[in-house]
C-alpha cells in the first residue's frame, strides 16, 4: 500500500479526537512530503540534529512534535520551531528547555514522560519523581514552558495484555496528576501512547496522540 493509503487505513481506526503524530525519523524529506501531501501535518522526529536539518526544506505549517531521548546541549536546534515535546524526563531538562524558550520569547509545551515499560533501556519518570519535579520551587519558576499531558512507551513484546496494562497505568497517572496539579489547566488534556503495532489499544485507553512511524512509511532499510 502507498503512504496515502496507510494513513486513511490509520485515521480510520482513529476518532477524531486522537492526534496522528507521523514518526518520520530516518525517513527522507521525499516520504515526509508525501504523507504531506495527503493531509498529515504532525510529524515525530527523534534526533534535534535530524529535525533540525529537515525543518527547513518541508512546508512551514507542519507540526513537529519531538519524541525521542533530548540531550540538553540539542535543545537550542529545535526550540525556535518545534510545537511539542513529548519526552521531559526530568526538571533538568525542563529547566534547559525553559532557559533555550526565553532566550526567543517562547512558550513550549511539553509532556512528562513516564517509565511504564518492564525494559530498562525505556527513559522515563516515576509518579513520585513526577510529583517532586512538579512540586519544586524551581519549577513554579519556569514561564517559558508548559506542561500538556503525559507520555510513554509500552514494553516491546506480543504480549498485548501487558501492554494494556502499561497504556491503563499511564491512564491513571494522568488523572491523578489532572486532579492534584491541573484541574484548572484546560491544556492538560494528552496522553501520548500507542505506537504502530498497539494504537488502538492505546486508543481504548485513552490515547490522545498516537504515534505511528512503520505502519504509515514502511519498515526501514
Amino acid at each position: 500500500m502507498s503512504i496515502e493509503e496507510n494513513i486513511k487505513e490509520i485515521r480510520k481506526q482513529l476518532p477524531e479526537h486522537v492526534k496522528l503524530v507521523a514518526v518520520s525519523k530516518y525517513q527522507s524529506v521525499e516520504k515526509i512530503f508525501a504523507a504531506y501531501s495527503c493531509g498529515q501535518k504532525v510529524f515525530g522526529e527523534n534526533k534535534a540534529q535530524e529535525m533540525s536539518i529537515k525543518y527547513p526544506l518541508l512546508p512551514a505549517d507542519i507540526e513537529w512534535h519531538f519524541i525521542g531521548h533530548l540531550q540538553s546541549n540539542k535543545i537550542k536546534n529545535i526550540s525556535p520551531f518545534v510545537s511539542l515535546i513529548q519526552s521531559v524526563d526530568s526538571l533538568k531538562l525542563l529547566i534547559e528547555i525553559n532557559t533555550e524558550a526565553n532566550k526567543i520569547n517562547r512558550l513550549i509545551p511539553c509532556l512528562l514522560q513516564f517509565f511504564i515499560a518492564s525494559e530498562t533501556s525505556k527513559f522515563g519518570l516515576s509518579e513520585e519523581e513526577a510529583s517532586a519535579l512538579l512540586d519544586s520551587a524551581e519549577f513554579s519558576t519556569l514561564k517559558n514552558v508548559r506542561i500538556d499531558g503525559v507520555m510513554g512507551m509500552a514494553t516491546y513484546t506480543d504480549d498485548l495484555d501487558q501492554v494494556r496494562a502499561e497504556f491503563d497505568q499511564l491512564a491513571e497517572i494522568f488523572k491523578r496528576l489532572k486532579s492534584k496539579y491541573f484541574t484548572e489547566a484546560l491544556n492538560f488534556k494528552e496522553i501520548s501512547i500507542g505506537m504502530s503495532d498497539d494504537f488502538p489499544i492505546a486508543v481504548e485507553a485513552g490515547s490522545t496522540i498516537v504515534r505511528v512511524g512503520s505502519a504509515i512509511f514502511g519498515e526501514r532499510a
